[in-house]
């Protein structure tokens, strides 16, 4: 039985050199070994990128727009570029190994390495996924919490690197505890000027007369690969798509709101800060057949 699988590359970037020079491009590891050093950056500071892609019935979903996301992560961080050839044989190679489940996911990850080693540390690692029925079909609850940012962080701030696929993680979890604390399943960020955002690990998609609109990408949230997928099968459906600014108004005045995402795909959501939100549980439960039937 193979229920995870762990694939670390001996080169994750041709822009440094390779861990050993006459090994395999990548080699299978115990996931429960010693595979990391103590002192790799990624650890100690959170300093590396990483992509969770939705696995089904073997086939990695919308591989190629995560690792687009990868290298545009990557770049945000002054990391070397990751090889791409190299990481898609990985994670082909992974979903491969892993046991025939319907629902799983592959996680890559770069760390700049062990200080001073000029060598970035890559790994994917796969398993199957825990059960979103619940979350997908009877809904998800949120409530919103200050980010303490402006929503034009990413254009006066970069090196906040908002926008960024990044390990530091820190602040999400922390949410998701607050929002836990206040008896909700899940935050929504918003920014200190009013703005809503994205969740924790998701984007938002808002259905507001007969359109899908998500807020803009340029305001220092991540460019979800989900969501665009969700349009994607919007715009086949004749359903009008728009990136826009979200204001607290706006998401009150939401026919139908949901999280997005990999692995969970799409969650609507049935209250916010407490309040009931009417779902859309049929376009969810369309949304979430094509999801789930991706063929890239």
């Amino acid at each position: 039985m193979t229920e995870t699988v762990l694939a670390v590359l001996n080169q994750p970037s041709r822009e440094a050199a390779a861990h050993d020079p006459a090994a395999d491009a990548f080699t299978y590891q115990a996931p429960l070994g010693t595979n990391l050093q103590v002192q790799d950056l990624g650890i100690i500071r959170g300093d590396g990128v990483f992509e969770t892609i939705t696995v089904v019935d073997g086939r990695p979903q919308a591989l190629e727009a995560h690792l687009d996301r990868f290298v545009r992560s990557a770049r945000m961080l002054d990391l070397p570029l990751p090889d791409l050839d190299a990481w898609r044989r990985a994670v082909e190679a992974v979903c491969a190994e892993l046991d025939p489940v319907h629902e799983a996911f592959a996680k890559t990850v770069m760390t700049r390495g062990v200080e001073g080693s000029d060598r970035p540390t890559g790994w994917v690692y796969a398993a199957a996924s825990g059960d979103s029925t619940p979350a997908r079909t009877q809904g998800i609850s949120v409530v919103t919490l200050d980010r303490g940012y402006r929503h034009d962080v990413e254009r006066t701030s970069p090196w906040l690197l908002q926008g960024a696929k990044s390990l530091s993680y820190a602040v999400n979890m922390a949410a998701l505890r607050e929002a836990a604390r206040r008896g909700a399943d899940d935050a929504l960020f918003v920014s200190s000027d009013g703005y809503v955002l994205e969740g924790t690990r998701a984007n938002l998609v808002m259905a507001v007369g007969g359109r899908l609109v998500t807020p803009r990408t340029d305001i220092g949230i991540l460019a979800g690969t989900t969501q665009a997928d969700v349009f994607r099968f919007a715009e086949a459906e004749g359903i009008e798509t728009a990136y826009e600014l979200v204001t607290m108004a706006d998401l009150r005045a939401a026919d139908a709101l949901w999280l997005v995402s990999s692995v969970r795909q799409a969650a609507p959501i049935r209250l916010v800060n407490g309040d009931e939100q009417a779902m859309d549980l049929d376009l969810t439960e369309q949304m979430n057949e094509f999801l789930l039937s991706r063929e890239s």
